[in-house]
């Protein structure tokens, strides 16, 4: 039971500031996670946590990454929940969705631009277009594959006088689509506010097992020929795609009983086609923001045999 002592000491260290637990506390709930309802020890590990938290009436976002976090450009995040420090110029401010959100806009260095989220109960000061500020003590997060960074109680805002340029992270990538990866069609997102996970057999990393909400997504690879790009299309791109708008989507699933229909009618309409695709490169993936599908389409037994090596 070495790795579940080790585990509950790591999570007795990062909440002890702020919960009253011990250490044996916290490995009795993780080895009853683990080995009464076979839950894996990180999924464990996170449902432990928030039980502490929600006694502390805290969210994940209040803790403190601990000091020493990497200085990061926007090009570099590419991991969701790191706790990093970022110096970035206000690009634009967008109009809060909900009451929960005290800012939300994007923010832009000489690498790229990233979106940033302002918790209202966080207390912050508010950030202004056009201004450059230190940020220490943000927290990345992740969705459909567009990384952001989130502002919480324990970031420190700091404006500095430093002028840049700043930068386009927008690619433009083409060729043949020779793969639709697990995880695409039909997919259900964790309905919880501010989460968007995509659920795994009905549970979300995060917050368990709940009902979900319906979207589209591909996750698609263009190949031309030398090499391969990993592209995502959203719930708009993937309709535009494939023709294959939300509700029809749901109303196959229905007729089959089965979500993985969406998927296998997508890839009959859209493998083997040649596209351009563009838009930001977040990680390993570009986003796609424009899809045109080429005239100069390849030969689709070379498609095949390449499709079948990957």
């Amino acid at each position: 039971m070495s790795d579940l002592s080790d585990t509950a000491q790591e999570v007795h260290d990062d909440l002890s500031e702020h919960v009253d637990a011990t250490v044996d506390d916290v490995e009795a709930r993780l080895e009853k996670l683990v080995t009464e309802y076979k839950v894996p020890v990180d999924e464990a590990r996170r449902s432990v946590e928030n039980h502490y938290l929600d006694e502390a009436g805290l969210d994940r976002d209040d803790l403190a990454g601990g000091g020493g976090n990497d200085t990061v450009e926007v090009e570099d995040v590419d991991e969701a929940e790191q706790w990093v420090d970022i110096t970035a110029k206000v690009v634009e401010l967008w109009e809060p969705r909900s009451d929960s959100v005290g800012q939300v806009g994007l923010l832009g260095d000489p690498t790229g631009t990233i979106k940033f989220t302002k918790w209202a109960k966080s207390d912050l000061a508010n950030l202004e277009e056009g201004k450059t500020y230190r940020l220490g003590n943000v927290v990345t997060d992740e969705y459909q594959g567009r990384y952001s960074v989130k502002l919480n109680k324990t970031t420190t805002i700091e404006e500095v006088d430093e002028e840049f340029e700043v930068g386009d992270n927008e690619d433009e990538v083409e060729g043949a689509l020779v793969d639709v990866q697990s995880g695409s069609g039909l997919i259900k997102r964790c309905p919880e506010e501010d989460c968007t996970r995509v659920l795994q057999n009905g549970r979300c990393n995060e917050h368990g097992e709940v009902e979900g909400e319906f979207d589209l997504r591909i996750k698609g690879v263009l190949d031309d020929g030398t090499d391969v790009h990993e592209v995502i299309f959203d719930e708009e791109a993937t309709e535009a795609l494939t023709g294959i708008g939300l509700e029809e989507a749901k109303q196959m699933a229905k007729d089959a009983l089965d979500t993985t229909v969406v998927a296998d009618e997508m890839k009959a309409k859209i493998l083997g086609k040649y596209y351009r695709v563009t838009g930001p490169t977040f990680g390993r993936y570009v986003l796609a923001n424009e899809t045109e599908l080429l005239d100069d389409q390849p030969d689709p037994e070379s498609v095949l045999i390449r499709a079948r090596s990957m």
